[in-house]
């Protein structure tokens, strides 16, 4: 069974589509990645799954049910903009957000103090959200999503002002809850977080799918296309025309081979101009690369 089943989806506002014929299946005890550029359909897409919308025109199924508010309860869900009560003090929103859930007050006070533990806000228990920075308010917004151990999970942007040690430890959490059996999809314009964390993804573009599956496929359907070149001396070999485009950074390059280009012709063109090759490494496209390539075109 499905953990999500989207099937046709269309949502209008007015003369505006903002979901069209949208179709995408979630299987369960993964993470996805749900992309797209700004405006692309993806808040939208989460708040029809949360029963916040409600579609046009197609189905959508939950855990084998349609939604409902009966299926909304069971997921755990991170918008991206914070909707909690900044004048609560931390200890207490995150006891009855947990108590609304279901738990017991004992249960979810008890969870609440590992909670706030683990993300080192301990000190912070007995303060008000408002007094908390933007990183704290949104560490106390992602355990209200999950302290009721939710089978499902939605996180729309939950790296938005986490610097990179409190980015590391959401990221682990949820691939812990991913091995203990929650399902997960992801919302971010953070490209590396997917590679590193998701089993599949889903791209959305104006509305609709333009590309989705296992991300593992979709980057080895793309072959090794790009040269990762680092040197000292002449870059003048990067005009070679069987490189497609340059991506540059620090000491090296990353150049985009044309179809059938032979890389050795790079390696070779380099060395007869004088420069100094570090390191010269065939990869597959980032993620990232192959979201570009993607919008860029559809």
């Amino acid at each position: 069974m499905d953990a999500i089943s989207i099937e046709n989806v269309t949502k209008s506002y007015d003369a505006v589509t903002a979901v069209s014929g949208v179709n995408l299946q979630v299987r369960e005890g993964a993470i996805l990645g749900l992309l797209g550029p700004n405006g692309a359909g993806k808040t939208t897409t989460i708040r029809m799954v949360m029963n916040i919308l409600v579609p046009d025109e197609g189905t959508i199924r939950v855990l084998g049910k349609p939604v409902s508010d009966k299926t909304r309860e069971i997921i755990g869900y991170l918008p991206e903009e914070r909707g909690l009560y900044p004048r609560m003090q931390v200890r207490s929103l995150i006891v009855f957000l947990g108590a609304l859930r279901g738990l017991s007050e004992a249960e979810a006070d008890r969870r609440a103090l590992e909670w706030l533990e683990r993300f080192e806000l301990s000190e912070w228990a007995d303060k008000k959200l408002v007094d908390l920075s933007k990183g704290m308010q949104q560490k106390v917004q992602f355990i209200t999503a999950v302290i009721h151990r939710p089978p499902l999970v939605i996180l729309d942007e939950p790296f938005s002002g986490l610097d990179p040690v409190n980015a590391a430890t959401v990221k682990d959490i949820m691939l812990e809850m991913r091995s203990q059996g929650s399902t997960i999809v992801l919302s971010t314009h953070r490209m590396e977080q997917v590679e590193k964390m998701c089993d599949s993804i889903c791209l959305i573009n104006k509305g609709r799918n333009i590309l989705d599956g296992e991300l593992r496929a979709i980057k080895q359907s793309y072959g090794k296309n790009t040269v990762h070149i680092e040197f000292t001396g002449p870059d003048t070999f990067l005009s070679d025309p069987a490189i497609a485009s340059i991506n540059r950074f620090g000491s090296g390059v990353e150049a985009k081979l044309k179809p059938g280009a032979d890389p050795q012709q790079i390696l070779k063109a380099a060395i007869e101009v004088g420069a100094q090759i570090n390191r010269f490494e065939l990869l597959e496209p980032s993620l990232n690369d192959i979201f570009i390539e993607k919008t860029a075109h559809a």
